[in-house]
């Protein structure tokens, strides 16, 4: 049954305040345990993980047309006017329906399992964009060393297109907090390793992405089994990160299940 939505027509009532918060200062949902989910992609995003929001907002416009699906995906519902989630919107164009969504316990690293480890990748589009890549292509935990974009700012949330969602993500942590992972971590490097083409991936393992400009640090290098670079016949100095890391998880994805059937292929 569809909640009876609860007007709100003042710029300064709590809950405003709070989602503009939410929606522009990229560490509160630290302190808030919360996030806000903009637009309509992103709440069925999390309703299609069995999820369910803590409030559902919408615009007074949007109220009137919204689907059934998202009426009903929260005990309790507000509507603005659409002015005022304007003013809330983190997009430039704002959306008629948005989500507060509680986070869960922050969660530890599992070991044993396929990881994403991202070495204090600063921008937050190449964050979320990895945050895809890995979800598509079989990695279902992703470890942020400190100095990392926050993994739930809303940059990074937007980016990631309801990645999140699926993923067990860890933040804040050192390259030490690395070794516990206990699969063979692998960087990429620009001038030394495997060809990416030519190797055999173990499997489950560690992808370790570095800072844009800095690359994979000193100490995780030194953590790492193996080293491969991507060849790149154009003739271009590097690759952006987030596009390195969907060439590398998807050549990890795509050998799993291969064993024996790759002739010809070099084994790390």
């Amino acid at each position: 049954m569809t909640a009876t939505p609860h007007a709100i027509s003042s710029r300064d009532n709590p809950l405003l305040k709070r989602l503009r918060l939410l929606a522009h200062d990229s560490t509160a949902y630290r302190k808030l345990g919360q996030v806000w989910l903009e637009g309509d992609h992103l709440c069925r995003a999390l309703l299609a993980r069995g999820q369910r929001p803590v409030t559902a907002v919408f615009t007074e416009s949007f109220w009137v047309q919204a689907p059934h699906d998202l009426r009903d995906a929260a005990d309790h519902v507000v509507t603005v006017p659409d002015g005022l989630m304007a003013g809330i919107s983190g997009l430039e164009s704002p959306a008629g329906v948005g989500f507060v969504w509680a986070l869960p316990e922050a969660a530890s690293v599992q070991a044993g399992v396929a990881t994403v480890v991202l070495d204090r990748l600063q921008d937050a589009g190449n964050v979320g964009s990895i945050l895809r890549s890995a979800g598509a292509f079989g990695f279902h935990q992703v470890v942020a060393l400190k100095g990392t974009a926050a993994l739930w700012s809303p940059k990074v949330v937007r980016a990631g297109m309801g990645a999140h969602f699926g993923l067990r993500l860890v933040e804040s942590l050192s390259p030490d907090d690395v070794e516990v992972l206990g699969v063979p971590l692998i960087v990429t490097s620009s001038h030394r390793g495997h060809w990416l083409h030519e190797a055999r991936l173990p499997w489950p393992c560690a992808w370790v992405l570095g800072h844009e400009g800095q690359g994979v640090s000193t100490a995780l290098e030194e953590l790492a089994a193996h080293a491969v670079r991507i060849a790149q016949p154009g003739g271009e100095e590097s690759l952006n990160v987030a596009a390195a890391a969907a060439i590398c998880l998807h050549a990890s994805g795509a050998q799993q299940g291969t064993s024996g059937q790759s002739a010809g292929r070099q084994t790390l």
